[in-house]
């Protein structure tokens, strides 16, 4: 897959020798003249690198960069500040701003080149992390599990995923589906920063699936966090015409036209409090289990794991 490299300058002749340059290495090549262009596709595309000039329009590339570093999925995404010949401030604001690396125009195409493999090679991921949340997909999922299953300490599983989201997508389109999932992933990062662990872990199953590791004395007040806020946020993803009546009309499998209600979340949480679990497979097959549980209910859930004993 071809690495996929924003350049942000409002001068286009600039922009033409930046994309010969980048050529010899296939890179896949977006452009923005200005900062809120540059902003708009750094959130609908998931780039790889992006070379940003410090003087455009809108929005200069300080600002852009503080933008996207304060954004949880958003934060890991490398930037190279474009500056004049002897600006030592824009420099340094730049750096101050997030910043990962920065080069001054006019610039060696070699040199170039050169920091763009140094600065993917350092923030280089997981190559199984998800590339829509850039969260850690299922192979990190599997690892974490085990690794908790061996400490043989206290954990809470947390299977979460989002009901009526066929619906939802089929009418709305793959790309707000696509934010529904990323804006999913935010609600669940900041609630776990909020109330759970230093080590807790976040991990993205694929689609709308999501797993959250924590501990059992905080996963309820995680889950009702999580919960709150996605109720909150559900209705912001629909057109008012949707959101003042509080459902969509789609066709079920038959083809006929039914009501649909706005997206909600139901969690499943796996927990070893009163029961021994030794087994990945086991603690999937609990949470698929619960998660079926907390959806056969009205709106958003989360059901928990309390037998003490192994089936």
């Amino acid at each position: 897959m071809a690495v996929k490299i924003l350049i942000v300058d409002d001068d286009p002749d600039i922009r033409d020798v930046l994309k010969l340059t980048l050529s010899e290495e296939n890179y896949e090549i977006f452009e923005a003249a200005d900062g809120e262009e540059a902003l708009s596709i750094i959130s609908s595309k998931p780039l790889d690198l992006v070379l940003l000039d410090y003087k455009i329009p809108k929005m200069d590339g300080r600002q852009v960069c503080r933008t996207v570093k304060k954004d949880l999925l958003l934060s890991h995404l490398p930037i190279i500040m474009v500056t004049g010949k002897g600006d030592i401030n824009d420099k340094v604001n730049g750096i101050d701003a997030g910043a990962d690396d920065y080069i001054v125009k006019p610039f060696e195409p070699k040199e170039l080149l050169a920091r763009i493999r140094m600065i993917l090679r350092r923030t280089e991921r997981d190559l199984e992390a998800n590339p829509l949340t850039r969260l850690p997909g299922n192979v990190s999922i599997l690892n974490e599990l085990q690794r908790r299953l061996d400490a043989n300490t206290p954990f809470a599983v947390c299977y979460a995923d989002l009901d009526k989201f066929k619906s939802y997508n089929d009418k709305y389109g793959f790309e707000h589906g696509d934010e529904v999932i990323r804006e999913t992933a935010r609600i669940l990062i900041r609630a776990t920063q909020e109330l759970g662990n230093p080590d807790d872990f976040i991990g993205h199953i694929g689609g709308d699936d999501f797993v959250v590791i924590t501990t059992p004395n905080t996963v309820d007040a995680l889950c009702t966090k999580i919960i709150a806020d996605f109720e909150k946020t559900s209705p912001t993803f629909y057109t008012e015409v949707d959101r003042k009546r509080s459902y969509i009309l789609a066709k079920d499998r038959q083809g006929k036209e039914q009501k649909v209600p706005l997206l909600s979340v139901s969690i499943g949480v796996v927990t070893n409090e009163a029961r021994k679990i030794d087994h990945v497979a086991k603690i999937g097959e609990i949470g698929a289990e619960l998660k079926a549980m907390a959806k056969s209910m009205e709106r958003s859930n989360y059901v928990k794991d309390r037998r003490n004993k192994d089936r």
